[in-house]
């Protein structure tokens, strides 16, 4: 019981300073809290010092992966900005439909749906939120509505990784992967109109403005998760994908012609003072093909670099040849061709760390993007855009980079443990308690561990990997179906990115708001909320009618 208690402790501290009165930033409550969790596990848990250390420097290492992607998005929206691209984009979005609400859609639904299919990593509200802080909505509503629906496609992620992956400890027959695939979908198409309409409601201030364009709003909406909910049934790999690409083909043309769209004002106090109005909106093809090179170079490199099939995924993940360096009691350091960094028997453990510097969508696509950009328009930008675009992304990093070192670390002294029940990890605790206090009613609340997982790692591949075990187990107790409370752990998982701490810190950042996290905390964490009821009634639903197996 003691070991338990002292499993919550961390957490409430963190969420407790962070959603106070004056809350904390997170740049402080982080390791703040990662400091009390190493304590428990050092003098609670009992847990081996050296282990505990080699997790510590882990874990501070592992943050190079969120804060480099970070760093690349600034870099790549900060050489949109200088260039001009940005506003070239802004006036042409503004002649496909000048209504806020068809933007948001299309920018913040659509195009982010086809980029986490392609990406993940944190990579789709990267791109879109400094598009839809540059069409003019204020950066705080955008940071919120980008987290809110970066999580439908989650569930299925890059190239369907958080299932194929996230679930592979499992061993599960290929036809339960399918069932859960195709349960997770329906749940998630189920629950997308209330998800879309929510997130919108955080941005548009006026409902009215929304029940003016509903039809659009659910003809979009639909656009991209019944594809979404089809291809579920053929494979786990491009359901997000390909069902982002048709639905933003077809937002596109449905608010270019208007279909269920009525003209909606927005507000002058809710336009950035960055917005210009022009008297025309028409761009050459020309120069929108150039202004838009930084959206469709970045997808054309993400889907280049994530089919397995090209090769160039393979390469990019190469960890031979390298180069190995030992580096005494902090282990061997080992670097390879492909400039996949490693090091391995940290502190003499088993503890391991890899960051793969070209596979993590930050030199390639961000930073290579970006240059080009620069290149592209190095007749109409000024001289030294390079440097420019440099110190204001280094300037931009000084907030996260605490912050991110904190929470990595703070996960992984969560996550620390062994296999007994006595010395289990922290998140393993919660988890079973969890389900120990809901009993039969599990069904109902297993999207809620699946998304504890995602607060916690930053990941729906990490939550499934961590959760989907003792998911299996409670499932097992209680006579579930397990296909489906692992459809539930999927969708949970991919709905918990709107409270990971990690990516309110990026896209924070991106935006440069500072010290809101705790505000966009609380707004996200009711949106999860009803969310969660959402797929938990759909869970139960599924099983009273027989489709759960």
């Amino acid at each position: 019981m003691m070991n338990l208690a002292f499993s919550y402790l961390p957490l409430i501290l963190l969420i407790t300073l962070m959603v106070k009165k004056n809350p904390m930033p997170s740049s402080k409550a982080l390791p703040l809290s990662a400091l009390v969790a190493y304590i428990v596990v050092l003098l609670v848990f009992k847990q081996d010092a050296r282990l505990v250390n080699a997790n510590v420097i882990s874990g501070a290492l592992l943050a190079l992966t969120p804060l480099s992607i970070i760093a690349g998005a600034i870099f790549l929206f900060k050489c949109m900005e200088i260039t001009g691209a940005l506003a070239i984009l802004r006036k042409s979005l503004d002649g496909v439909s000048e209504n806020p609400v068809a933007q948001l859609m299309i920018v913040g639904w659509a195009f982010m749906f086809l980029i986490e299919g392609a990406s993940g990593f944190g990579t789709p509200a990267a791109i879109a939120a400094p598009i839809l802080y540059s069409l003019g909505f204020p950066a705080l509503r955008v940071a919120l509505f980008c987290l809110v629906l970066n999580t439908i496609p989650v569930t299925f992620g890059a190239m369907g990784t958080p299932v194929w992956f996230g679930l592979s400890l499992l061993q599960l027959p290929q036809e339960s992967v399918r069932e859960i695939a195709q349960q997770a979908a329906l749940i998630n198409t189920i629950a997308a109109p209330i998800i879309v309409i929510l997130a919108l409601r955080l941005v548009v201030s006026d409902t009215a403005d929304i029940k003016k364009n509903l039809l659009f709003i659910l003809l979009s909406t639909c656009a991209c998760t019944l594809p979404y909910l089809g291809l579920s049934y053929f494979g786990v790999e491009f359901p997000s994908l390909l069902g982002g690409l048709i639905g933003l083909i077809i937002t596109l043309l449905l608010a270019k012609y208007k279909i269920g769209i009525e003209a909606v004002n927005r507000p002058t106090a809710e336009r950035s003072t960055a917005t210009e109005q022009t008297s025309s909106n028409t761009v050459p093809l020309k120069t929108l093909i150039k202004a838009a090179f930084p959206l469709w170079g970045t997808v054309l490199l993400l889907v280049l670099t994530r089919l397995p099939e090209l090769g160039l995924k393979a390469l990019l993940q190469a960890t031979e040849p390298a180069l190995h360096i030992s580096l005494g009691l902090l282990g061997t350091f080992h670097i390879s061709t492909s400039l996949v960094a490693s090091l391995t028997d940290i502190l003499n453990t088993a503890v391991t760390w890899k960051h793969s510097v070209l596979y993590i969508p930050s030199i390639i696509p961000f930073a290579v993007t970006g240059s080009v950009t620069l290149w592209l328009f190095r007749q109409q930008a000024e001289p030294n855009t390079l440097k420019i675009a440099g110190q204001q992304t280094l300037a931009r990093m000084r907030t996260p980079f605490f912050a991110m070192l904190g929470a990595l670390i703070f996960v992984n002294m969560m996550m620390l443990g062994d296999s007994s029940g006595q010395n289990s990890a922290a998140v393993a605790q919660i988890g079973h308690h969890l389900a120990q206090i809901t009993g039969e009613n599990w069904t109902f609340f297993a999207p809620l561990l699946g998304a504890l997982g995602s607060f916690f790692s930053g990941s729906a591949t990490i939550s499934n990997l961590t959760f989907a075990g003792i998911q299996t187990t409670i499932a097992e107790q209680l006579s579930l179906p397990l296909t489906t409370i692992l459809a539930l752990q999927s969708v949970g998982a991919a709905m918990g990115n709107m409270v990971c701490i990690n990516n309110i810190v990026a896209v924070t950042a991106i935006l440069g708001l500072q010290n809101r996290d705790g505000d966009i905390l609380k707004s996200t964490s009711l949106i999860l909320a009803v969310f969660a009821v959402v797929a938990g009634g759909m869970g139960v639903l599924l099983i009273r009618v027989g489709l759960g197996g």
